[in-house]
């Protein structure tokens, strides 16, 4: 990712790309398919109308914990979390 401001659509293009990952990968155990699947959404939802209080902040400990878990059986996809929560950082969430 560039070091300047990152914006919405740089954002949904991860989210795009975790989605995909998801979607490619049949190894992911179904809690963790679970619970990636619905902190995007709370992300995308979060997108959708820029929220001054960024409910979204509390999800990014969760997204540091998913990348760790999925570290060494998929680490593409922990890799895109990763970027995921550098990117939501950098915003301010």
């Amino acid at each position: 990712m560039n070091q300047g401001r990152l914006s919405d659509e740089s954002l949904r293009e991860l989210l795009a790309r975790v989605h995909e990952r998801l979607s490619q990968s049949g190894s992911i155990d179904a809690e963790s398919r679970r619970l990636l699947g619905a902190l995007m959404q709370d992300i995308g939802r979060a997108l959708g109308e820029v929220p001054a209080d960024s409910a979204v902040s509390g999800h990014v400990p969760r997204l540091e914990a998913l990348a760790v878990r999925f570290e060494a059986d998929h680490p593409s996809l922990a890799e895109l979390l990763r970027q995921l929560t550098d990117a939501l950082a950098k915003l301010g969430i």
